[in-house]
C-alpha cells in the first residue's frame, strides 16, 4: 500500500515528494529558521547537511517500506516547510503527524492546507483509523493548527520529549479518529 501523495494546493503551492536532490535546499531553510525551530525540536539544534541529507534518505528508505511519509510543501517554486507521517503503525492503524514551516510562510493557510491534504489523503487513501499530533503546550501556533482542523485535545503528557540537554517539553496530544471527520468541528474540507 505505497502512498502517492503529490498535490496541488491553493495559490499554486503543492506537496510532493522529498529527493536526496533537496537536501542543500532544505538545510539553508533550517538554518534560516533555526532559532524558531530548535525551541520546539531537537533534530534542530546542531543539524548539519550531512544530517539534513540522512534524514532525506531516511525518509525515502521508510517511505519505500511503507512505514512512513514526508513531503515538502512548495510555495513560490521553493521548499517553504515539511510535513508528514512520522511513523505508520499499520496494526492499529494509526500514526503521528508532525510538521513545520518557514517562518516567512507562516499565517497564509499553507500549513492549514497542506495539513488539511496530509490527513485526508491518510483516512481516504491510506485507511487509517487515529491520527495524532504532538506539540509542546507553549507552541500555541502548532496547537491552534491542530484545533483548527478538528483535531481533540487528549491531555498533556509531561516531559514527554527532550528539547535540550536542560529543558524537556511538556506536550499537548491531539487526535482526529476517522469517524471524527463526520463531527461538527472537523475542517478538513473547509480548507481546500
Amino acid at each position: 500500500m505505497r502512498a502517492e501523495l503529490t498535490l496541488g494546493l491553493p495559490g499554486g503551492r503543492c506537496l510532493r515528494p522529498l529527493q536526496e536532490a533537496d537536501a542543500d535546499e532544505l538545510h539553508a531553510l533550517i538554518e534560516r529558521n533555526r532559532d524558531e525551530l530548535a525551541r520546539w525540536m531537537q533534530w534542530a539544534q546542531e543539524q548539519t547537511p550531512a544530517d539534513t541529507l540522512a534524514f532525506i534518505k531516511r525518509s525515502l528508505a521508510r517511505e519505500a517500506d511503507n512505514h512512513a511519509l514526508q513531503r515538502a510543501i512548495v510555495a513560490d517554486e521553493r521548499i517553504a516547510g515539511v510535513l508528514g507521517l512520522r511513523e505508520i503503525d499499520w496494526a492499529n492503524r494509526c500514526a503521528e503527524i508532525s510538521y513545520w514551516l518557514d517562518e516567512g510562510h507562516q499565517g497564509q493557510g499553507i500549513m492549514t492546507s497542506a495539513l488539511a491534504a496530509l490527513v485526508r489523503h491518510a483516512f481516504d487513501e491510506q485507511r487509517l483509523n487515529r491520527l495524532e499530533i504532538r506539540a509542546d503546550v507553549e507552541n500555541a501556533p502548532s496547537r491552534a493548527l491542530a484545533e483548527r482542523l478538528g483535531f481533540r485535545y487528549e491531555g498533556t503528557l509531561r516531559q514527554a520529549y527532550r528539547v535540550t540537554a536542560a529543558r524537556y517539553s511538556d506536550d499537548a496530544v491531539y487526535s482526529m479518529l476517522a469517524a471524527d471527520r463526520a463531527q461538527p468541528g472537523a475542517r478538513l474540507d473547509e480548507s481546500r
